[in-house]
């Protein structure tokens, strides 16, 4: 018991210090739903992620300290067939390189971690004009699957905490709601998305000697896309505006200091079609707001690129569920 207690009391002490939101994690929900294209219809993606947490805030509050520095590098592969014209099928993966860097006294500590993340399988139900002319609802569930290690350990021997780990360890329950549909103009189109994480349970934490639970996330995006055709080229400029709010963490079902809150970002967002199966897209997620639990770490910029491709067969042609 007095070693458990040492270890927990090491533990919080140095989270308070270095522990950074869970925004610094894989960015799996950012980068799920795809749009179904019609039966018959294979898409591929090809993403990677850049995160810069750099901001060092209390509560709502930033401070004037760069002493803590996180990069997230993300490449992400999803997948999606359109089984009908209604049901389509998803799965996405990760892997994942985290930097954290802490300056004190001169000294600069680095730790670095990179592997296979955790992945994401998804179905969903696609309902034409079900609320209106021109507008689409889709509804989803899905699981994330814990591909990633979650046990990592430093060059000193020690275990790294659980936002270091490309892995969570535990099983997700994820629900997905989106809706989209014409917008004031022929060329434009609006969107609004919810996606649900209901986290489970990392029952091996530190050498299995505690439980971990990273908070439960609800995130909402509202935006607007034009069309623009410029010479030959398709030009789909775009804005979105992003709301996310994390639970704290939980150890040995103890919530755990700095962890949680929520956040506010501005993305703009401009998708451009190589060819009428290809497209190429970039985003640049910028905070608005930021109110986090304790003090932590909070995004500074995001930068992602992606690369769509679509593989379409005969079926897709009057095809009904």
């Amino acid at each position: 018991m007095r070693s458990y207690c040492l270890i927990f009391g090491v533990l919080l002490g140095l989270t308070s210090y270095a522990q950074t939101c869970c925004s610094g994690g894989v960015p799996l929900s950012n980068n799920l739903g795809m749009a179904n294209e019609g039966a018959g219809t294979w898409q591929i993606g090809l993403n990677y992620d850049y995160n810069n947490l750099n901001s060092l805030f209390a509560s709502s509050e930033k401070l004037d300290d760069n002493s803590r520095r996180r990069i997230t590098h993300s490449i992400l592969w999803n997948t999606s067939y359109s089984l009908t014209n209604h049901w389509a099928f998803e799965v996405l993966f990760s892997w994942v390189n985290q930097i954290r860097e802490i300056s004190q006294f001169s000294n600069l500590n680095v730790t670095e971690t990179k592997g296979i993340g955790d992945a994401v399988l998804m179905a969903t139900h696609t309902w034409p004009s079900l609320l209106g002319e021109a507008t689409n609802l889709v509804l989803g569930f899905g699981a994330k699957a814990p591909l990633g290690k979650s046990d990592l350990s430093s060059d000193e021997g020690f275990q790294l905490t659980a936002d270091l780990q490309p892995g969570s360890g535990a099983w997700d329950g994820i629900g997905y709601m989106s809706l989209f549909g014409q917008g004031f103009r022929p060329t434009a189109t609006w969107t609004g998305s919810v996606l649900y994480r209901l986290t489970g349970k990392n029952t091996s934490y530190l050498n299995n000697t505690s439980t971990y639970e990273f908070g439960n996330v609800l995130q909402g995006l509202v935006g607007y896309t034009e069309e623009l055709l410029i010479g030959s080229v398709l030009f789909n400029p775009g804005v979105v505006v992003k709301y996310r709010h994390a639970k704290q963490d939980q150890i040995n079902d103890f919530d755990f200091p700095n962890t949680g809150g929520e956040w506010i970002f501005l993305r703009p967002e401009l998708t451009f079609s190589i060819s009428p199966a290809t497209q190429l897209k970039s985003q640049w997620e910028l905070p608005l707001y930021s109110n986090v639990v304790g003090t932590q770490l909070t995004p500074t910029s995001r930068l992602t690129f992606s690369l769509l491709f679509q593989i379409r067969s005969n079926k897709n042609i009057n095809i009904e569920p």
